[in-house]
């Protein structure tokens, strides 16, 4: 299986345009760690996974995969993962062999091979959607300091999207503050944004890219 790979500022960006959309969604990673996405549109019933080139996810590069390994379906409205006997090594959804057809749920973890594919539900999506609007209106009662730590948080992925969001170090630097004060405005976006339930590790990733893609700062705060 793949080792876990934190997503980079661009990459959450795509995922909460994916998210937006109120769709379900895959994300996956290739050979070479690049992160791979596919919106499930409403007109979509039916995804071929394998390693044939054809495949809607074809999954080449791994060679424990079957050339048609599995099949996603939409049942009403609910996605289900298919392996009747398709596949030599079989496929998992969280850790276990699925014998025939088994619902898909939120976050569910696919295992194909070597290779992990994560189900987005439609309908988390759809709550997400809800909680990003509620937090553009938020942000417009921003403190202007807050609102500063923000850009400084930010500017270092507008100028590349592989780099990360600036050190507490580097905004305190920017904006005039102490470092103690810059995690304290943190700690406040965190909670506007809804991110306090994340790893620490990937608050600050997520809070810039959430920023960003929420369209509350202009190019010409930057």
């Amino acid at each position: 299986m793949q080792a876990a790979i934190r997503p980079t500022p661009a990459e959450l960006k795509e995922i909460i345009a994916a998210e937006r959309t109120a769709n379900p969604f895959l994300v996956w990673r290739t050979d070479e760690g690049r992160q791979r996405l596919l919106v499930l549109e409403p007109d979509r019933w039916r995804v071929t996974i394998g390693r044939d080139l054809g495949a809607d996810i074809p999954l080449s590069w791994d060679r424990e995969v079957s050339r048609a390994h599995a099949v996603l379906e939409r049942i009403g409205q609910r996605w289900t993962l298919v392996d009747d006997g398709l596949s030599r090594h079989g496929s998992f959804v969280n850790g276990s062999q699925v014998p025939g057809r088994r619902q898909l749920v939120d976050r569910d973890r696919l295992c194909f091979g070597s290779t992990e594919i994560t189900f987005r539900e439609a309908a988390i999506a759809g709550a997400d959607v809800t909680a990003s609007i509620a937090v553009s209106v938020e942000q417009l009662a921003l403190s202007p300091m807050q609102r500063n730590v923000a850009i400084a948080l930010c500017r270092p992925i507008r100028e590349s999207e592989s780099a990360l969001p600036a050190t507490n170090r580097a905004i305190a630097d920017e904006v005039f503050l102490s470092v103690d004060a810059v995690k304290a405005h943190l700690r406040v976006l965190f909670t506007r944004y809804g991110l306090n339930d994340l790893p620490q590790n990937e608050k600050r990733v997520r809070l810039a890219a959430t920023i960003l893609a929420s369209g509350a700062l202009s190019p010409r705060d930057f």
